[in-house]
């Protein structure tokens, strides 16, 4: 009784707090010109474009075996826990032995570059980005996508839905050339070095990005926290913006709330019976989300901490980022001593996304995009609850951690043009079924260009 008292509490504060927010006045800021990198660099900036390619030096390879080696014994886990607890230790000593004697480290460096690839320097920091062209007949229009992962993600996470998007094919009178950074202070992009490079200034200094690049309009697409950069950009620069299509659709929304509680009466007033287990009972809800978000507020508040653990030990990386790709994937996964990651997903493919935080020590630097999005600060600027008049598209996977019905999403995108409703999958969807993700971007890029067709013929 007293858990499910202070779970009704703690929905009553988000329920108050999200009207709260959701009243202040947002304004379109101005941080076009916000310099993140060095003072002294500001009239030395460099703003060429620079191929780049990922290495793994022997002596990073070296000491990386080594640490994986010689780990601490790991703390036995409890008696018929699975990951309830987090990573079963029991089954980590598996993976550790794999990344450090099975993991063909050359080979899966030649996979991470599989891509053309480059550095420039926007807004005082250095960018890096996947930047991949279709080859098309002269004549084929070609419109430029831009590709958003989140955390504990990386570009890795689309690498299998690049050649998908960027096809030719005869069914359609377009073709996608796509461009993939890794956020600001992810993988490879450097970070900020003063407080204040949130989400929605990341969307900027990416959009900045596409301009570099010769793209004055553009898609977008975003899941996780590049959901959050997309429809950053989206509000920000809705006459840029030529679509915006995710799988995390968020409207945080004094409306889009009242929505939600109203459906705990009755759901089918705000959304298809099929869907309703995705959202209702609240209560339930409510409690997985407070068992499986506590990496959310310690990364919220004190990032820098959990970032001297976690770099230091790649055991501990490991650990951590996959026990999230655990219970982001399906939620029944809890139960399961190895967290079902093998069901779904390559080792290779997980322990690649593991080196790109591995090798530029970004992980501390990611992390720190929680502390700098979750704050007042940034729900003053009223990108959250603020309507945007650019097309947006949504995919639902079953175990996605959060849904919301058209009826709710309208609210912040009125010109919601279609929600894709799927039988499966989760968290990390171009992942974990690339043909699905891809498909749905490409059929969402379709009609966003006959919705502009229409509106200006």
């Amino acid at each position: 009784m007293e858990y499910n008292i202070q779970i009704i509490l703690l929905f009553t504060n988000i329920f108050i707090n999200t009207i709260v927010l959701s009243t202040v006045t947002p304004g379109i800021p101005l941080l076009d010109n916000e310099w993140w990198g060095p003072t002294h660099l500001q009239l030395l900036n460099n703003t060429s474009i620079r191929p780049f390619r990922i290495q793994f030096h022997e002596e990073m390879i070296k000491d990386l075996r080594y640490r994986l080696i010689n780990h601490r014994p790991f703390t036995p886990p409890l008696e018929g826990v699975g990951f309830e607890y987090g990573f079963n230790t029991n089954y980590l000593h598996s993976w550790v032995d794999y990344w450090a004697n099975d993991y063909r480290f050359k080979e899966r460096e030649d996979i991470l570059n599989q891509f053309p690839q480059y550095k420039t320097n926007i807004q005082g920091l250095d960018v890096y980005f996947l930047w991949v062209k279709p080859h098309v007949p002269h004549n084929m229009t070609i419109v430029p996508l831009l590709l958003l992962h989140g955390f504990p993600g990386s570009v890795v996470e689309f690498f299998k839905s690049i050649p998908l998007l960027t096809s030719v094919s005869k069914d359609r009178d377009f073709a996608v050339e796509v461009i993939v950074p890794s956020l600001p202070g992810f993988g490879f992009s450097e970070s900020a070095i003063r407080p204040g490079l949130g989400a929605t200034e990341m969307g900027v200094v990416l959009r900045n990005l596409m301009h570099r690049l010769g793209f004055e309009k553009f898609y977008v697409h975003g899941g996780d926290y590049g959901a959050y950069v997309g429809f950053s950009i989206a509000n920000l620069y809705p006459k840029e913006t030529l679509g915006y299509h995710t799988n995390l659709a968020l409207s945080m929304n004094i409306k889009s709330a009242a929505l939600w509680v109203l459906g705990s009466i009755s759901p089918s007033w705000v959304m298809s019976p099929v869907v309703v287990d995705r959202a209702y009972p609240i209560l339930e809800y409510l409690i997985w989300l407070m068992q499986e978000s506590g990496y959310f507020h310690v990364q919220a508040s004190k990032p820098d901490t959990i970032g001297v653990a976690v770099s230091d030990s790649p055991a501990g990386l490991l650990a951590y980022v996959l026990q999230l790709f655990s219970s982001g994937s399906r939620r029944k996964y809890l139960q399961r001593t190895d967290g079902g990651l093998d069901d779904l997903y390559s080792r290779d493919e997980l322990l690649d996304n593991l080196m790109m935080y591995w090798v530029p020590n970004s992980f501390a630097t990611s992390c720190r995009i929680y502390a700098e999005t979750v704050n007042v600060r940034m729900f003053k600027l009223g990108i959250l609850s603020e309507p945007t008049p650019v097309p947006t598209w949504t995919i639902h996977a079953k175990d996605e951690i959060f849904y919301q019905s058209p009826i709710m999403l309208k609210v912040k995108y009125p010109n919601l043009l279609h929600s894709t409703v799927l039988p499966s999958g989760g968290h990390f969807l171009a992942l974990e079924d690339p043909e699905i993700f891809s498909e749905d971007v490409l059929k969402a890029l379709a009609t966003f260009r006959a919705w502009h067709n229409k509106q200006n013929p």
